[in-house]
């Protein structure tokens, strides 16, 4: 695609790669076809094309409106287009460079500062988060039906954790909400480690992974984040900590760009490479060891939802599949698996109306093939889906370690 960037466009700090990227789009249209939001509303600008030529003109320095931040904020960032496009255009990349321009250009409602605000000064913050999610257990029936829908139904609480024992060790980010809204996942997943030889050692300092407040356009308080994971992780990884470990896609996504994202940052960029070497998401591990030193054979019948953060972005759709597969799990088939349950980290709070048709579409195709639960791999899908009050929905690996006790 031919592009001609305004001058002003040319001074701003990720120029040449916006310009590389919208040079690779060859408007073949191919991404247009597997677009959710394209699907559900039928117009061009609902579409990674036609939001390509939307930051294209923001950056050619043409006028920038309400209607230029509506279509980039209705995006997913669900990366399916990426998975689809034979030219490899890096669209995630620039839809990120073409929000950060327009919310300079456009001031938003008082209304979306305010949720923007608060889901920011919230979700990142696991102890608030905490307190705010056991008020709401409370208080359930008095709250909007759109927040009764993000509690849990049926809270797992946590076991108790293995003490590290093992010289095999590896760190687990913690992540923000989930230990409030799925308190037994990363409990799950150490137990099951420990089975295996491989002990979770604790970073008690690292927080937030930095991707609520990044994809919500504050971009450097969301590097900042990422910044101080790196400065808490960096010790155990000095004493041989083989890798990071995310039950969660959405955080696992974003943690293995922070090599890219802090290229730049002379003080960081070599660290942050290292990081996204060694982030792995959980399945990662797990597939490459010995599971039938785990002892189990899953009696289950299993639906399981692909996140697209570990399909699109992480490429490892079927690698969840596979392992429950081995582990005798009953697995359903799912129509139309790449596509996203809506949910989109806080997507499902700023874009309620869309979030629910597609969650409503994606539950009706996990449901077809009669699962007696459907797991994922990452914590907002788990609660978007849960939310609906159908078929049960929990992470993986808590059905994995119940099956071995």
């Amino acid at each position: 695609m031919q592009t001609n960037l305004s001058e002003q466009a040319k001074r701003l700090p990720r120029a040449e790669e916006a310009e590389r990227i919208l040079r690779a789009c060859v408007h073949c249209g191919f991404c247009t076809a597997t677009c959710p939001t394209y699907q559900l509303l039928g117009d061009e600008l609902d579409g990674p094309r036609g939001r390509i030529y939307l930051i294209k003109q923001v950056l050619e320095g043409q006028e920038v409106t309400a209607k230029t931040q509506l279509h980039l904020d209705r995006c997913l960032s669900c990366r399916n287009c990426e998975t689809t496009c034979p030219s490899g255009v890096d669209y995630h990349n620039l839809l990120d460079i073409g929000r950060a321009v327009v919310e300079e250009y456009v001031p938003r409602p008082l209304g979306e500062r305010m949720l923007r605000s608060g889901l920011r000064a919230v979700v990142p913050r696991p102890k608030l988060f905490k307190a705010l999610t056991r008020a709401g257990q409370v208080f359930r029936p008095l709250l909007p039906e759109n927040l009764q829908n993000k509690l849990p139904r049926q809270p797992h609480p946590a076991k108790p954790r293995p003490e590290p024992r093992h010289a095999r060790r590896v760190l687990m980010l913690e992540g923000c909400v989930q230990p409030s809204l799925s308190p037994n996942t990363n409990a799950a997943a150490a137990r099951v480690l420990d089975r295996l030889g491989i002990s979770v050692i604790a970073a008690p300092q690292a927080g937030c992974c930095g991707a609520v407040d990044y994809h919500l356009n504050a971009q450097e308080q969301g590097l900042e984040r990422a910044r101080r994971n790196i400065d808490a992780w960096w010790p155990a990884i000095e004493a041989g900590a083989e890798a990071i470990v995310q039950t969660a896609s959405g955080c696992g996504a974003f943690v293995r760009d922070y090599g890219h994202m802090l290229e730049n940052d002379p003080q960081y960029a070599a660290k942050a490479k290292r990081v996204s070497e060694l982030a792995l998401d959980l399945v990662e591990v797990l597939r490459k060891e010995p599971l039938e030193r785990l002892g189990i054979r899953g009696d289950k019948r299993l639906a399981f939802h692909c996140p697209c953060t570990l399909q699109h972005a992480q490429k490892l759709g079927g690698a969840v599949e596979d392992v429950l597969k081995r582990l005798g799990f009953d697995l359903t088939s799912v129509p139309d698996s790449h596509l996203c349950c809506g949910s989109a980290g806080t997507y499902s709070l700023t874009q309620p109306e869309l979030s629910r048709q597609l969650r409503d579409r994606k539950l009706d195709a996990l449901e077809s093939g009669k699962p007696e639960v459907i797991v994922t791999a990452n914590i907002g899908c788990q609660t978007h889906l849960d939310g609906a009050g159908r078929t049960p929905v929990r992470h993986w690996i808590e059905l994995v370690e119940e099956a071995i006790n």
